[in-house]
Order: C-alpha cells, then structure tokens, then sequence
C-alpha cells in the first residue's frame, strides 16, 4: 500500500513558482523522483468545475472499481500459492527422493515460488521511480494505459507458462506487480474532482488497493470448488477483462492531465481577480465596448468564483488550511528538514533511520506473506492447522485493510510522529514476539494484528517522509527510500534458504534475527525523533519570544529606529533582518 495515498491533499499552502509556470502560485507534490534532472513539460491541470459533475462521478466510480481488480493483486499471493502448488509449478525441481516421500512442496519448489513473489514485491517499490515521472511528465492517461498493458501482458504469460519452453511465471507476476503501480498511483489525483470529499476518494483507492488482494482468494476457492477443474490458464484469460477495461475507461473518461489541487484552485481565484481590465482595452476607442468587454469577464470570473466556492466551501479554502495547519503543529517534526536539497536530506539520521526501519520492516512483512503455511506447519507439526491459518490469513490481509483505513487517519492526523512511530516498533516487536509462539491463539492473534499493521506501516512512513522532508523533494527521498527498501527484499531469498538449509526449515532463528533488528533500529529512530521534536518545539518558542521582545510597535522608538523599522530586528552591529530571515537561519539550525 503505499505509495503515499494520503499524501495528495496536504499541500503546503504558501507561495512558490512553478518551474515553466510563473502563473502558478501554490505547492503541489510532485511524484517525480528524478525532478529537475530530467527536461521539464508541463500541462495545465484541468479544474475540477470544468468537468461535468456526472463525469467526474463516473471517474471516481471507474478507478475504484479498477484498482480493486488490479492495484494490488500480485499481494494475494499467499492465497494463489497452493493453486500453484496443486498444478505442479516448478515441481520439475523436486529431487527424485523428495518425490518418493510425497512432500507436499519440495525445498527448490517452494523456493522458487517464493522467489516469484519476492520478485514482484521488490518491483512494485522500484517502479515507483518511473511511474512517478512518467505521471509528472506525460500525465495519468498514459500512465493508466502503460498498467493496462502491463497487466495484459502478465496474465497472458502466466496463463501460457505451462505450455511455453521458458519459465514465464516469473516474469508474468513480474509484469502484474508493475502495472498496479501503474493504474492505482495515477488515480490519487481524482481525489481533487471533489476536494471537499477528497479524504473519502482516497480512502476508497486504498480500500480498494487493499482488497485486491483478495482476487487470487477467490479464485482459489472457486478452483476448489469446481474440484481444481478451473485452471490457472482458464482465470487468466477471463481476467483479461481488467486491463481491457482499464484502458476503455482511460481513454474514454479519464482526463489527460491531473486535476487541479486546492492549492491551485484558490490560486485560479485570487489571479482571475485581477483579469478584468486588460491592457489592450486602451487600444479600443469605444467606451461602451469596453465597458462591455470587462462586464462580460467580471460576469464570468463571478461564475469561475462560484463553482470554485461550491467545489471548496469557501472560496479561499479557510477550512482546509486551518486543518492542515493544525496538523502540522500536532506532528512535531514538521518542516525538520524543508529548504534543504535531496543530497542534504539523504545525508541526515532523518534518512538513514528511517530507511534502515523501512527495509527491516518491508522484508518482516514480505517474508511472512511468503512463508505463511510453511513457517505454520513448522510450529505447530501440522499441514492441517496451517492449512486453516494460512485460509484466515488470505481473509483478514484485505479486510483489515480496509477496517484500518479510517484509523490510520485518525492516528496520523491526531497525534505526533513520535507516538506514530513508537506505535509502530510496539506493534512490529508484538508481532514477532506472537509469531514465534507456537499456540493458536497466538498464531490468530498475530495474523489479526499483522493484517491491521501492515497498512498502517506503509502509510506512516509516506506521512512521515512528507512531514520531515517537505513536499519539494519528495519524490527523489521517498522513492529512494522505498527503492532501496524494495532492493534489498531479495535479501529475501537467502532467508529463505537459511531457513531450509541451515535452520533444516525452523523460522524460529530467521524471525527472531528479523525482530531483534528491528526493534533496535526502532528504538534508535523513535529516541532520535523525540529528541529532535523536542528541539524543534523548544526553537519555535524561542523564536516566538525573541520576535515578540524584539519587534517594534508602531511609532515606538528605541535603538534609533522609528515606525519604518516594524518588524525588523537588529543585530549587535545596527543591522536590520526581518523576522522571517531570523525564522530561515533557526530552520536551517535545526536537524
């Protein structure tokens, strides 16, 4: 889940220019990871009033529906791997002796099996680079179809990949993970068709990224319903219907460009204020003519402002910069790092913390999704009782999901980064601790608390990269940090053979290595946190006191200086710096 779903309604409401638009006067972030090193193109985003309202209903409607089928699917892996396991994939590698004992997976089988997934996991994250500037650049459209035909071209691979010479499961799932990126990411800027609905939309993309994963669920049951007659082949051509849907809906409702942010919106009021009265209207003789020329603009700048106004609730968006102001004194950290460069930021213990937490906890997660029913079978000496485990897992990872949505948000806009994150090593060191207890109660409990965790992980560290690192540089630092984190899951594959060979199949040692790393590069991250939050807030009431000793009332006299010098302060040498500048210099003190 990633991949900063609530991320596209807190914009930094303060002024700033467009590279290629001057016109251009609010923060919009930006998904481009490369910014300013690749050549810059833009389009005017459409505003939200310049669509039908029935259209833009539809939109929202259509990609919800798309991102349920498609967004996430590949995560459902869990579910499709004893369908795969029942048709005899990657079988042909089980040694002769293995195949006499009627192993119900063989070692090189579930390896590479498991290597599938790891593959599409690492690949979902890494893609986030070119998506990014592929949807700046070209915009959500293209983006759209480039998913339609990557999902067209994955399920066609694996519904083929039993009759062709080639291993093609591999790259099938391979080009399946990339598409969801793709159709799900490029949907985010649909939450600006009704920006006073705009957490709702959102919330609807995530449940929907989140309960595609139970696709390949329901495939398998209706596999074990027909008694294993509906085969893989048969479930990949029909799902073909998804991208050929996808790419109807792109070209037929979806618009070209993104819709424009709040930010914008207002900004399209505050300058169409001043586009009455044009220069051009002295070059015209006639008075009546050009009485009627700027009534006819002052007419429809009064209809521009009244859609926007009904669009907003207020025209100048009040309430939503007063919530997101809020928001930003609430987290603690906000604005730790903004200002600097990309190269700056990845240089702080911000980074490296945030990073070495985001890869241990990434592969936590990718490997228990993987090796569900073969750590299970471990604990308990039982196919059967992981058997159920794994049924429940394949249930619960969609529906708390979308159960853990309206809490997220609560949580993340209502309390500081610091809570959020020591709630994170809890809940991450909780579920290792349940992972490793070999009772069903603790088996349940830990898929009930892991299905809960895992979106609330990912959309913690989206929120946190925004609030430390700011907007500006958002796209180069959080996709560097999910990069690397989605890189080194193939780290994945060798825990997988430590387990087999070293541990001779006891997950036991791999999970207690995993959580005993964690938790202490969790314990590292909060305590750095905390402590700079606290320098943070102690500098901002600095800050606040010296400009309330130091700024001059009107026609107050003191130090030489008169009225004229309001707002200024003065150094030991008679120099005058506003308080603005004084503000700038603490910000770059800090971190």
């Amino acid at each position: 889940m990633s991949l900063t779903e609530r991320l596209t309604t807190m914009e930094e409401y303060q002024p700033w220019s467009r590279e290629g638009s001057p016109d251009s006067r609010h923060r919009k972030m930006s998904f481009n990871p490369v910014g300013t090193w690749t050549p810059a193109t833009f389009e005017e985003p459409v505003g939200a009033f310049e669509v039908p309202k029935w259209k833009r209903i539809v939109q929202v409607f259509a990609a919800v529906i798309y991102c349920l089928f498609a967004a996430g699917v590949v995560f459902g892996y869990a579910a499709i791997k004893p369908v795969l396991i029942k048709e005899g994939v990657y079988k042909d590698r089980c040694t002769a002796e293995e195949l006499e004992e009627g192993v119900p997976v063989c070692y090189q089988q579930e390896l590479r099996l498991n290597f599938m997934f790891t593959v599409a996991a690492v690949s979902t994250n890494v893609v986030a680079l070119p998506v990014g500037t592929i949807l700046d650049r070209f915009g959500p459209r293209v983006s759209g179809i480039l998913g339609a035909i990557f999902i067209t071209v994955g399920a066609l691979l694996f519904a083929f990949a039993a009759e062709l010479p080639v291993d093609a499961y591999i790259p099938g799932y391979l080009f399946m993970a990339l598409g969801g990126p793709f159709v799900f990411i490029s949907s985010f800027q649909l939450s600006n068709t009704f920006p006073q609905y705009s957490g709702l939309i959102l919330a609807l993309l995530t449940g929907a990224f989140d309960t595609s994963s139970a696709i390949f669920l329901f495939y398998r049951l209706i596999y074990q319903a027909t008694g294993d007659e509906f085969s893989p082949k048969k479930f990949f051509l029909i799902y073909l219907i998804v991208p050929a849907y996808i790419l109807i809906v792109q070209i037929f409702f979806m618009p070209s460009t993104s819709y424009k942010t709040v930010g914008e919106l207002v900004a399209h009021v505050e300058e169409s204020a001043t586009d009455i009265v044009h220069d051009s209207d002295d070059e015209i003789e006639d008075e009546a003519i050009v009485r009627r020329l700027q009534d006819a603009r002052r007419v429809h700048r009064e209809s521009v402002v009244s859609e926007i106004t009904e669009l907003l609730g207020t025209k100048d968006a009040t309430e939503q910069t007063q919530k997101e102001e809020a928001k930003k004194n609430i987290s603690g950290v906000w604005g730790a790092l903004h200002g600097r460069s990309a190269a700056e930021q990845i240089r702080s213990p911000w980074f490296v913390l945030i990073t070495l937490f985001t890869v241990l906890q990434m592969t936590r997660i990718n490997y228990f999704v993987a090796t569900i029913r073969s750590q299970y079978t471990y604990l308990f000496g039982s196919l059967d009782k992981a058997v159920e485990i794994n049924n429940f897992f394949d249930a619960a990872l969609p529906l708390g999901g979308v159960i853990s949505i309206p809490f997220i948000g609560l949580v993340l806009d209502n309390t500081s980064t610091t809570f959020c994150l020591g709630l994170l090593v809890t809940l991450a060191t909780t579920i290792g601790v349940l992972g490793v207890i070999p009772q069903t109660w603790a088996a349940y409990a830990n898929v009930c608390l892991f299905t809960l965790y895992r979106p609330l992980y990912y959309t913690a560290v989206s929120d946190y990269a925004a609030k430390v690192f700011g907007f500006a540089t958002f796209g180069k630092v959080y996709g560097l940090i999910i990069c690397l984190a989605g890189l080194l899951n193939f780290s994945q594959s060798a825990l997988d053979a430590a387990t087999h060979e070293i541990f001779h199949g006891d997950p036991l040692p791999v999970n207690i290595i995993l959580l005993s790393s964690a938790l202490l590069v969790g314990i590292a991250l909060v305590g750095f946190v905390y402590k700079k939050s606290h320098k943070i807030y102690r500098e901002n009431i600095e800050e606040e006191a010296e400009g309330a000793r130091e700024t001059l009332m009107p026609g107050a006299k003191g130090n030489g200086a008169g009225a004229r010098d309001y707002g200024a302060m003065r150094d030991g040498n008679g120099n005058g710096s506003t308080s603005g500048e004084e503000e700038e210099r603490g910000r770059r003190n800090r971190a």
